[in-house]
């Protein structure tokens, strides 16, 4: 693979889940993958415990925001991955076609920390190996 391929990371709030997911794709697949997220009914901001997960990795969170799908279903997306049921439920048809990958996570929303911490690393144990197959990118 030459050129870095783009996924969106969708689900509903755009606080947690695909922030988390946005997060890792762009950590662990850097120069391979650009990830952005967004949600279909995006919260006011991206939820503490999220934050503070990511944090505890030493994973980058500058720039984190919850996003409104309208913002990005014009670029270039290769890739669609729905994290939560809703998201799936009400993806919307994109500009041209796209393989789109339901994987769906607990929403540790309003939980401790631990839950976020919980939910981070599945989402690091199920996700990025989805990415990588679905771009045929080797481990390294």
């Amino acid at each position: 693979m030459t050129a870095s391929k783009t996924v969106l990371v969708l689900c509903t709030g755009n606080s947690c889940r695909s922030q988390m997911a946005e997060a890792l794709i762009n950590h662990d697949l850097a120069g391979q993958v650009q990830a952005i997220s967004a949600g279909t009914q995006p919260q006011p901001k991206v939820a503490e415990g999220a934050i503070a997960a990511l944090q505890d990795l030493g994973i980058p969170t500058d720039g984190l925001y919850p996003k409104d799908l309208s913002a990005v279903i014009d670029k270039s997306i290769d890739l669609v991955i729905t994290v939560c049921d809703h998201a799936q439920e009400s993806c919307p048809v994109f500009p041209r076609p796209v393989k789109q990958i339901h994987l769906p996570f607990h929403d540790p929303h309003g939980e401790p920390l631990e839950s976020f911490i919980r939910v981070r690393d599945e989402i690091r144990a199920r996700l990025i190996p989805a990415v990588r197959a679905a771009f045929g990118i080797q481990p390294q």
